[in-house]
């Protein structure tokens, strides 16, 4: 009996050669469809053994799945993602857009990493000298490698860990202090890896009461979780006892008064030019808009000066003449809630004058208010409105759910990663992974002694292919989109808080504003990974460079 799997290399060779006579337009989603579905099946076709060796029977398919993967891999390195691009998880025209509002904040604003250790340095400052915590913390400083956004902190055990969309914890990615949890531990601790729906972080990610677990969204949050398991560290080191609620409040509250005390604001405005980047690439955006009459609007939760001292540096001293509306001090997400507060009209050097609003006036600033008043005296409502933020609580979960706008995520993190997914070391890697994993799926049907031997071998090659996969990213917690194989809880609150995202406001500049955003058609686990709108017209690729110069 002869072994499917070489008939089969020979069909993926024959499909590659069938690539080649694709138009350029469908080319990429010929690959993200067929190209899976090779890797699968070459997996997951076999005859069986013609004799008893399984050992020799095995070791021939996985040598010919992988030589045959081999070849694959050239193309699919010749379709590579654009960090530069926008990505949809609804469908979207830019033409039924009217108005665009902005958050401040790593959305208009981008900062430097000096602005974390910033904040890193004078949180820890403060548990010294405010909460009494040992003056040794000082000798900890900030590793901007150390944490990524999206990660759970259990504040009753003092652990940081990353969980999927399903509630599992990822297993190698728990922490405490700045150790690795043995995964043993972690499932006795757990009683195995699920987090119970009753333990997680409350609709805005924070640890309220019943809930065991804060999930940390905000990219100011960084520093806070490096904080957090540096002070751990210490503690643990020097066998002291202590109260992790404690340490989780004290930390928080030392965080928090770095901005409320206005001692960040205050650094950064002494030297905005150290702290705050990528202007150019923001004055461009609100150029273009402003120039295409579109209205806009800014909602943020930082103060008067600094969001004025910001945009002169980034826009100029008439940045108020491109927005309809300005709001500082907004309290989100409060303001998207609370109908009870009004607005207050700021005035030259912070005052707040005591005028009833009836109207928003343009080259004006409020403070405060809420979104029910705002709604009342713009009458900017519903689907023609588009707000970006970076915080996916905070800035758009409220508006998507309650009150129809349409959403743009801004994911600094978004570049970076794409980048490394671009590497051969990468595609390498996750191909291989695909394929070993797709030969496990069809011989784990074997189940004599020798055959389990070689299982058990792949098995561990397969982890060790996970580990290496995920280390690409972040050493410690691998990429913030995704776990071994699941998209994590930040994917899943991401994919259903944001009908876009992308890596900077700059991405706009790729698209005009007739630009319809859709979706690509991802394969449910029962259907065949190969659509056939995608094959004839390649409409759901995602723009490569060359494009890109055109539409700009």
């Amino acid at each position: 009996m002869t072994s499917a799997v070489p008939l089969l290399s020979r069909w993926c060779r024959a499909t590659l050669a069938a690539r080649k006579k694709l138009t350029h337009k469908a080319e990429p989603a010929f690959c993200k469809g067929i190209w899976w579905q090779c890797v699968r099946s070459l997996a997951a076709l076999s005859n069986g053994p013609e004799t008893g060796d399984m050992r020799g029977y095995l070791t021939s398919n996985y040598k010919e799945v992988k030589r045959s993967i081999n070849e694959l891999v050239p193309s699919v390195s010749s379709s590579l993602l654009n960090p530069d691009a926008i990505f949809a998880n609804n469908e979207m025209s830019l033409e039924d857009i009217e108005v665009y509002g902005f958050d401040y904040d790593y959305t208009l604003a981008f900062y430097s990493k000096d602005l974390h250790t910033l904040i890193f340095n004078t949180a820890r400052d403060l548990l010294i000298n405010e909460h009494r915590y040992p003056k040794e913390i000082r000798s900890y400083e900030y590793d901007p490698n150390f944490a990524i956004r999206g990660l759970h902190y259990d504040v009753h055990k003092a652990l940081l860990m990353k969980i999927d969309s399903f509630h599992y914890i990822q297993l190698g990615t728990v922490y405490r202090g700045l150790n690795v949890v043995p995964d043993s531990e972690v499932i006795e601790m757990y009683e195995g890896s699920h987090v119970p729906l009753e333990q997680m972080s409350d609709f805005y990610g924070k640890s309220s009461e019943g809930n065991t677990l804060k999930q940390f969204m905000d990219i100011f949050s960084l520093p806070e979780m490096t904080l957090l398991s540096c002070v751990n560290e210490y503690f643990l080191k020097n066998n002291i006892d202590y109260e992790p609620v404690h340490l989780y409040k004290d930390v928080k509250e030392a965080i928090r008064d770095v901005h409320v005390k206005g001692i960040l604001y205050r650094a950064v405005e002494a030297d905005i030019e150290r702290y705050i980047c990528y202007g150019e690439r923001t004055q461009a955006v609100l150029s273009k808009l402003a120039n295409l009459g579109k209205k806009m609007f800014l909602i943020t939760n930082s103060p008067s000066s600094f969001v004025n001292k910001g945009m002169n540096f980034i826009v100029g001293k008439d940045w108020r003449d491109l927005f309809d509306v300005v709001i500082v001090q907004a309290d989100k997400p409060n303001f998207f809630n609370d109908k009870r507060r009004p607005f207050r009209k700021v005035a030259e050097r912070g005052i707040l004058l005591w005028d009833k609003i009836h109207h928003l006036e343009k080259g004006q600033t409020y403070k405060q208010g809420n979104l029910f008043e705002f709604l009342k005296l713009t009458g900017w409502r519903g689907s023609k409105v588009l707000y970006f933020g970076d915080h996916i609580y905070s800035d758009l979960a409220d508006l998507t759910l309650k009150h129809g706008w349409r959403t743009g995520a801004i994911i600094p993190e978004l570049k970076s990663e794409i980048e490394i997914m671009n590497t051969s070391h990468y595609i390498t890697t996750v191909t291989w992974l695909q394929g070993l994993t797709g030969l496990l799926e069809r011989m784990q049907v074997y189940r004599d002694a020798e055959s389990q031997m070689v299982l058990q071998d792949w098995i561990k090659e397969r982890q060790e292919m996970r580990d290496l996969a995920r280390k690409m990213f972040n050493r410690q917690f691998g990429s913030i989109f995704r776990t071994d194989h699941n998209p994590t809880y930040f994917l899943r609150r991401l994919s259903r808080f944001a009908d876009i995202y992308m890596e900077s406001l700059s991405c706009l500049l790729n698209y005009d504003l007739h630009h319809t955003f859709y979706p690509k058609r991802t394969p449910l686990q029962h259907e065949l990974p190969v659509c056939s709108e995608q094959q004839n017209t390649g409409t759901f690729r995602i723009p490569l460079g060359k494009e890109m110069a055109q539409i700009k």
